[in-house]
């Protein structure tokens, strides 16, 4: 039984994770003109809202390396499961990915190179010509606060069944900030499915949306966890 279950999870993350990028950057490449930054924010935060109702009660939803390794960080999670999400949760993000850019090309006048996939970057890549440096600063702070609210949303002092709605829309406010600087990563296999196919600089700036959120997250752990012992 065991066995099963973790493989459920571990489906579950891959599942989630798979949805978050094909609606997230789906409503960036395939809806972003007419709906804006303001839409393609809602469509992020929403869709983490979403898959925490549908696949929370399985694996937690983390459906994200660097919300995995804040657990791990913070003892919630066990090393071995950390990884295994973290696969999975890269898995989805490009088949996700991919998927997107089979839907993308039913309109002949999308173009890889051009139209991309959503991804994330900095310098010239970024919406806002924002410097790598900015970049950074932003995706450590902005995860940081991503983490904090998920931390502190499931916490057992917590009020119970409203974790989904206020990481959901923490999201959508971290989107409203952070598109104009890198398109908003806070989450490495996001950042991940869209760049493995559009390769180029996507690929190389690839190491700060890893980095970054990663540190943010480690951050956010043991803030949490200071704050939590007060």
């Amino acid at each position: 039984m065991g066995g099963n279950s973790n493989i459920k999870k571990y489906c579950a993350e891959m599942v989630g994770t798979f949805v978050l990028v094909l609606i997230g950057c789906g409503s960036a490449v395939i809806a972003g003109t007419y709906i804006g930054f303001i839409g393609i924010s809602f469509a992020f935060g929403l869709s983490v809202l979403a898959m925490a109702y549908a696949i929370g009660g399985i694996s937690g939803c983390h459906i994200n390396p660097a919300v995995s390794i804040s657990m791990l960080a913070a003892g919630k999670m066990k090393l071995n499961d950390t990884v295994l999400y973290i696969i999975a949760q890269c898995t989805g993000a490009i088949i996700g990915a991919t998927a997107l850019y089979w839907v993308a090309l039913g309109n002949p006048e999308y173009s890889l190179s051009i139209n991309g996939l959503g991804q994330n970057g900095y310098d010239a890549a970024s919406p806002g010509g924002f410097s790598m440096a900015s970049a950074f600063v932003a995706e450590t702070i902005l995860t940081f606060i991503f983490l904090l609210v998920i931390h502190g949303s499931t916490s057992e002092k917590a009020p119970k069944g409203f974790a989904g709605v206020s990481i959901g829309f923490s999201l959508v406010l971290i989107h409203l900030v952070g598109i104009p600087i890198t398109g908003t990563s806070v989450n490495p296999a996001r950042s991940l499915g869209p760049a493995v196919l559009v390769g180029g600089t996507a690929l190389n700036q690839l190491w700060l949306f890893w980095v970054a959120p990663i540190l943010g997250a480690l951050l956010a752990a043991v803030v949490w966890h200071s704050l939590n012992k007060c």
